[in-house]
């Protein structure tokens, strides 16, 4: 159920990003509109999980999971319905669409109390493969509209959003002898912001689930500008690199639980790196284009699953929700800059070449990170744990 729900929640979030193309060519947007327009509810769902996840360490997920769905409703049917006629109402929309965005910090707390550390990574990695309800917006978005309309994909969403919030009231519940947190917000987000894991695991996130959440919003207009394809066919490969990090996000959390969140972490990185670089070179797409891109989808979806398993191994247990929320936020404001960047650099260059060379020397910055500050953490972690 909470894997469900980040998917319908998720699926909400992103669904300005299909018709980008669309509104651009109706409202006559520049590329920098066009990107800002797919890029605010990324920005605003990622730092509304801040108070989300401290929020969800004090009610639980029962609560919270009915609640984010039903807000995520209004912001739907004011831009299916009224919003889509320029682009302030559409800004106006896309930031409150965010709110979707804001049910993985419900999610990961929720599931983690469930199981015992050594599941955990494996668990949180199943619910993390949610994320996959932008697959369902890249795939079904634009036919509802040429089939039904410009409201007929918002309807249907919101329908599904009142669907899942009266199903998750009555089924889901919390995890019996669950650790609630008793400080009061603010003083809870000030202890968790002083933990080493939470600013390391902030920068993993933000490059391996960031370059997942600039891609999948922006891959659509980066393979039409760059390579000329029609809107549909940038569409569906978009949802073929969604499904593939999908998949390989709880292959990232159930090998962190096996050989360790850094080992996996190192290998993510130093991959990212590598298909970054060549794909810098804007290749032909098929197939080394191709393989680049499906290639980084595999590593940046693992390495998202390793983060968290990552944080439910070393956060203290009535911070993880707190920890999730900056965590969260630093992953979708990571997705936030990438498709402004991309688009600044296309209209001064007209290119996406040095876009990607900066994504391939930022992985490699953080697989240092990883090799040095995050393993040391960890293996302090576990020896205290052994003690």
């Amino acid at each position: 159920m909470a894997t469900l729900g980040f998917a319908l929640n998720f699926w909400a979030w992103a669904l300005l990003s299909p018709l980008g193309p669309r509104f651009k060519e109706l409202l006559g947007l520049s590329a920098g509109q066009q990107a800002l327009l797919v890029a605010v509810p990324v920005i605003v769902g990622s730092l509304g999980r801040i108070p989300v996840g401290a929020l969800t360490d004090r009610f639980g997920g029962r609560v919270m999971f009915p609640l984010v769905s039903l807000a995520t409703i209004v912001p739907v049917l004011f831009i299916g319905l009224a919003g889509q006629t320029s682009l302030a109402a559409l800004l106006a929309g896309g930031f409150f669409l965010g709110i979707g965005g804001t049910a993985f910090a419900v999610g990961v707390p929720f599931v983690n109390a469930w199981f015992p550390p050594h599941r955990r990574g494996l668990a949180v990695g199943v619910f993390g493969a949610g994320m996959g309800g932008t697959a369902i917006s890249a795939l079904t978005t634009v036919p509802l509209v040429r089939a039904g309309g410009p409201a007929t994909p918002f309807l249907i969403t919101a329908i599904v959003l009142a669907g899942y919030a009266a199903a998750a009231w009555l089924v889901l519940r919390d995890a019996p002898g669950r650790t609630v947190a008793t400080q009061p917000l603010m003083a809870r987000l000030a202890a968790t912001v002083k933990l080493p894991i939470t600013w390391q695991a902030c920068v993993l996130y933000a490059v391996a689930f960031g370059g997942y959440v600039a891609f999948s919003v922006y891959l659509p207009a980066y393979l039409q500008t760059g390579y000329g394809l029609e809107q549909a066919d940038a569409a569906n490969r978009m949802a073929g690199f969604v499904a593939l990090a999908v998949l390989a996000r709880p292959v990232g959390g159930w090998l962190s639980d096996r050989v360790g969140p850094v080992r996996v972490l190192t290998g993510v990185f130093a991959v990212t790196a590598v298909m970054a670089a060549v794909q810098a070179a804007t290749p032909g797409l098929m197939p080394t284009g191709t393989i680049a891109f499906l290639t980084m989808a595999a590593a940046l979806g693992a390495g998202s699953g390793a983060t968290f398993a990552l944080v439910a191994q070393v956060a203290p247990a009535d911070k993880v929700g707190t920890v999730t929320g900056l965590v969260g936020a630093a992953g979708g404001l990571g997705g936030f800059l990438p498709p402004l960047v991309m688009g600044f650099l296309y209209g001064q260059l007209g290119s996406y070449g040095l876009g990607l060379a900066l994504l391939a020397t930022t992985a490699v910055l953080t697989l240092a990170l990883t090799a040095t500050a995050v393993r040391s953490l960890t293996g302090r972690r576990t020896a205290e744990r052994a003690g």
